[in-house]
């Protein structure tokens, strides 16, 4: 079993020292360089990096630079998918955005852990767990999304969260650890004023 194989398994694998995950990180590096340093206004230029970085994308996306991956095949994003300033994916395992999710600055989402061992962190070992967004989901600023995390459809998560377990659809959650403080209800429709 490869190092890569053992990643999306579920094992410890060596993530520092293997020559081919290095070499695939460093070329989704130089990628994300390029992209980090397109003038905003050239949109044509980000979408064709954008299609050389990410792995799946199902529709129109925006993603506003700065913006790092350590592999980028390893991310799929739906349609109508936006992420602000500064977003980074460790993408050692799976990570999978469905439609219309919204990212604010400073938002972090990492599959990756290390060993609590500390033999083994010193040997380069990691685990890799998948993340999951669904549909319909805001998430706010410096939110951290950590290995092993499903976010359900249609929830809100609060800036400043600490998002270390599955979080319902429906819901806003907020907090470190992330928690669920309520359902999202119709009344929610009417929150801000409407302009007619």
């Amino acid at each position: 079993m490869t190092e890569w194989e053992k990643a999306q398994a579920g094992y410890l694998y060596d993530a520092n020292y293997n020559k081919e995950l290095a070499e695939a990180r460093e070329k989704c590096a130089d990628l994300c360089y390029e992209f980090n340093n397109c003038k905003p206004s050239d949109t044509e230029k980000q979408k064709e990096i954008l299609k050389k970085i990410i792995g799946e994308i199902k529709g129109n996306i925006v993603i506003t630079a700065p913006f790092y991956c350590d592999y980028g095949f390893n991310i799929s994003v739906g349609d109508n998918f936006y992420t602000n300033h500064n977003c980074t994916i460790l993408d050692g395992a799976k990570v999978t955005f469905g439609d219309n999710v919204f990212i604010a600055p400073d938002c972090v989402f990492s599959t990756a852990g290390h060993p609590i061992d500390a033999g083994q962190r010193a040997k380069g070992l990691e685990i890799a767990l998948p993340v999951k967004v669904g549909d319909n989901v805001w998430i706010g600023a410096n939110v951290s999304v950590l290995p092993g995390v499903t976010i359900g459809s249609n929830t809100v998560i609060g800036a400043g969260s600490v998002v270390n377990k599955d979080i319902p659809s429906g819901v806003v959650a907020a907090g470190n650890p992330c928690r669920v403080i309520r359902k999202i209800t119709e009344a929610d429709k009417n929150k801000y004023p409407i302009y007619k």
